[in-house]
């Protein structure tokens, strides 16, 4: 017997709650008579039913147990469904006992580990599916003590997206907010996971020489904004309100073998003071780039991610889940799914669910302007 024996996926969107639910669950066809887990991704416009919906989708599909976000907008098979009542889901039939939810907030969290320590170690847990809070500051340091919890681990997932903050909710069993939720999978569970970024690096890669906080003052020991002049050049360096948007500060993971880098926005500069006010905490004698983002980069990186994927797959992929950037999507690749459609073309027809996050998990870190796909093999 397979690992995994089936994974299903399907989406709708329409009206009302109910017959959105209902066209759902129909466009599953014939459900396993032993399914295991759900993951679920609404559009915000049905957040204020998701109660309702959870209570439909335990009656009609048999599976107690669910997982998943509220996005702004949500990912199915070769389609992204924006601004109107949409959901997706997708099923899994996994092996007995060969999963946890993991509950919002750090008492729980710590409960659930501690009482399933056994478990973990005996089922070699060392991957979570995971859903946040952005409004919850502390979200990077519990993604990462979760990862080192599991020894070592490795976590995917988004931060949850919605107009409205009232449903910045996830689902780990029941509603959950203000903190980090999901579930954990044993070995038992073959998943290969990749990360593409939105941005391309410019040329030059610098070194922090004197900062405070998140103000950046010297790179290479010189005045931080006379470095980025000198990266983006002389046609962006005359109207510097034309960065917003296009030009981001990239910091550099240590240790990754990939070239991995988490993109933070520029959110000040100081002409005068030859300052740059970075979306992150920084620290001297870290490294530090400037990165572009564009549509041509993110399909170029994109394609790298898919071609990596579809090697280390050899060709069996029982199904996936993908999260992706709210800037990304419509916003980078078009209006027709386009980023959608490539994993299609490229990977072929297979059960898909996601969301468009407000940040984006993959190992123990929180990143930006990203897709993360993982797919259950």
């Amino acid at each position: 017997m397979q690992p995994v024996t089936k994974i299903l996926a399907a989406s709708a969107s329409g009206g009302h709650w109910q017959t959105v639910t209902a066209e759902c669950v129909a466009a599953l066809g014939a459900l396993p008579e032993d399914p295991s887990l759900g993951f679920v991704y609404l559009t915000d416009a049905l957040a204020p039913w998701l109660d309702h919906i959870l209570q439909e989708l335990r009656a009609q599909t048999g599976v107690a147990d669910w997982t998943g976000s509220v996005g702004s907008g949500i990912c199915a098979t070769g389609r992204e469904y924006y601004d109107e009542p949409a959901i997706s889901v997708l099923i899994a039939c996994l092996p007995v006992d060969s999963f946890r939810l993991i509950p919002a907030g750090i008492a729980d969290l710590t409960d659930m580990l501690t009482e399933n320590r056994q478990w973990l170690a005996d089922r070699q847990v060392h991957f979570g599916v995971v859903h946040g809070d952005p409004r919850n500051r502390h979200l990077p340091q519990v993604i990462q003590s979760l990862a080192s919890e599991l020894d070592p681990g490795f976590l995917v997932g988004g931060l949850s997206s919605a107009e409205s903050e009232e449903f910045l909710q996830q689902v780990a069993g029941g509603i959950q907010q203000d903190g980090l939720s999901g579930v954990l999978m044993s070995s038992a569970i073959p998943v290969i996971s990749s990360l593409t970024q939105g941005c391309t690096p410019l040329q030059h890669r610098h070194t922090i020489t004197r900062c405070q906080g998140n103000i950046l003052a010297e790179l290479d020991h010189r005045p931080a904004l006379d470095v980025f002049r000198a990266d983006i050049g002389e046609v962006l360096s005359r109207n510097l309100g034309r960065v917003a948007g296009y030009i981001f500060a990239a910091l550099p993971i240590p240790g990754s073998d990939t070239g991995d880098y988490l993109v933070r926005n520029l959110i000040g500069i100081d002409p005068e003071e030859k300052l740059l006010a970075i979306g992150d905490n920084l620290e001297e004698d870290a490294p530090l780039m400037f990165c572009r983002r564009d549509g041509d980069a993110a399909r170029e990186d994109m394609s790298r991610m898919l071609d990596d994927l579809a090697r280390r797959s050899h060709g069996r992929i029982l199904g996936g889940l993908y999260f992706s950037c709210l800037g990304r999507g419509r916003n980078q690749f078009g209006n027709d799914s386009d980023e959608l459609k490539m994993i299609r073309d490229r990977l072929g027809e297979f059960p898909l669910a996601g969301f468009f996050a407000n940040g984006e998990i993959s190992h123990d870190r929180l990143y930006g302007y990203t897709g993360v796909l993982t797919l259950f093999v």
